[in-house]
């Protein structure tokens, strides 16, 4: 492979569709599993990411640990992967061409230099990529779960979850936890890892019935914290009491109450009492003092969503709320059963529709728009609360999603 070659992240049109969150982020810098996408095949690569394929209304998305938007030429070598597809975190054959999961090309290694701009639409498939460099070859099998619809997120977590944990704690620096008197409980038969650095107070309960759970360095789980597995807790990530379980929590969470099979990107707050199940919160969410989503009809069927083709029915029964970037809420706010929060949106008070705008503002709809310049000092100064700074190249992208905001209705 030559030197400068590596993985580079594809959103193909569909996975431009998945809202809230693509209106602020390559999927690629979504968590599937206990990791980013990107994350996912890197570390089954054993390569670096050397940028992504996204929208072009993305091209100045920035997060730390994030490759930039591709431009000019990608040169032969290039893995260029399906964003859509949430490798298992096996290692992959350095050599292989193109890469099937499921019978689909997740990955095709290039063979000649390919302009960037043959990315631009999101049209370009990666089967006719695989033709176009390597005519009939049949290409290695991987295994690994497609996320066709944004829901799929929550579908395939507990699966994920169930082989990342002990995938990861197999690379990382960590131990395993033992049940130690009244300060440490380990129930069911599974492990519980800690990476060096992570700490666990006294009167903890950790229940590996269904799952594994590991612990990320600098993670700390409070005392009278039960966790139940499968879990992920990041880097840095406090469990601070309640009760968490079948999660991905991404780094430089806080958590606290009931949390059940949702995913946190990252850098995200739920420090107070109240209910989040089968949820996803992007990155700067952080929600009011009980603050509690729905996550099942009282008739039991299938949870409908709203999507930019229409109100869709996800055949998923249990599904809560999806939290865009930058989404805030009021304290005591309740949440209807498939919820969408757009990004930024600040909302308070009443239950909110099925669906809320971009930088909606307000107490009950019709809702108010957010000033973008306020909301911008309010970004800012969250982010240096935790140490990120809100650069100029930042904030022209929240400035650009804010003058191309979708609405509803």
């Amino acid at each position: 492979m030559p030197p400068r070659a590596g993985v580079v992240c594809y959103d193909d049109a569909q996975a431009r569709q998945f809202e809230p969150f693509a209106l602020t982020r390559p999927f690629s810098e979504m968590r599937v599993g206990a990791l980013l996408v990107r994350e996912r095949w890197t570390t089954a690569c054993g390569r670096p990411a050397r940028g992504f394929l996204a929208a072009p209304a993305l091209r100045d998305f920035r997060e730390p640990g994030a490759p930039s938007a591709a431009r000019g030429m990608l040169p032969a070598g290039t893995l260029v992967v399906q964003s859509r597809c949430a490798i298992a975190l096996a290692p992959l054959r350095d050599d292989a061409r193109v890469l099937r999961c499921d019978g689909r090309v997740a990955g095709v290694r290039l063979a000649s230099d390919e302009p960037v701009a043959a990315f631009s639409d999101g049209t370009l498939t990666l089967e006719s990529l695989a033709r176009r460099h390597h005519g009939r070859h049949v290409g290695t099998a991987v295994a690994g779960h497609w996320c066709d619809e944004v829901w799929d997120v929550i579908r395939w977590l507990a699966p994920l979850l169930v082989d990342d944990v002990p995938a990861l704690a197999s690379r990382l620096s960590c131990e395993t936890v033992e049940s130690h008197g009244h300060a440490i409980t380990i129930l069911g038969g599974g492990t519980v890892w800690r990476e060096v650095g992570a700490q666990i107070e006294p009167h903890t309960v950790f229940d590996t019935s269904s799952g594994p759970i590991l612990l990320r360095r600098e993670a700390r789980v409070h005392a009278f914290s039960r966790v139940q597995g499968p879990c992920y807790v990041g880097v840095g990530t406090t469990i601070s009491g309640g009760r968490v379980g079948g999660s991905a929590l991404g780094d430089t969470c806080k958590v606290n109450g009931e949390v059940s099979a949702s995913v946190f990107v990252g850098h995200a707050n739920k420090g107070h009492d109240g209910f989040v199940g089968h949820s996803i919160l992007g990155r700067w969410v952080n929600l009011g003092a009980g603050t509690t989503t729905s996550n099942l009809k009282n008739t039991y069927g299938p949870v409908a969503l709203w999507t930019p083709s229409g109100v869709r029915d996800t055949g998923l029964q249990f599904l809560g709320t999806l939290f865009g970037d930058h989404v805030k809420t009021g304290i005591g706010l309740r949440l209807t059963t498939g919820c969408v929060l757009g990004a930024g949106a600040n909302v308070v008070d009443q239950m909110p529709p099925k669906v809320v705008s971009p930088f909606a503002w307000g107490s009950g709809a019709p809702y108010g728009l957010y000033d973008v310049e306020k909301f911008l000092e309010t970004a800012a100064r969250v982010m240096a609360r935790r140490d990120v700074v809100l650069d100029a190249v930042g904030a022209r992208l929240l400035r650009r999603v804010f003058a191309d905001r979708w609405s509803v209705g």
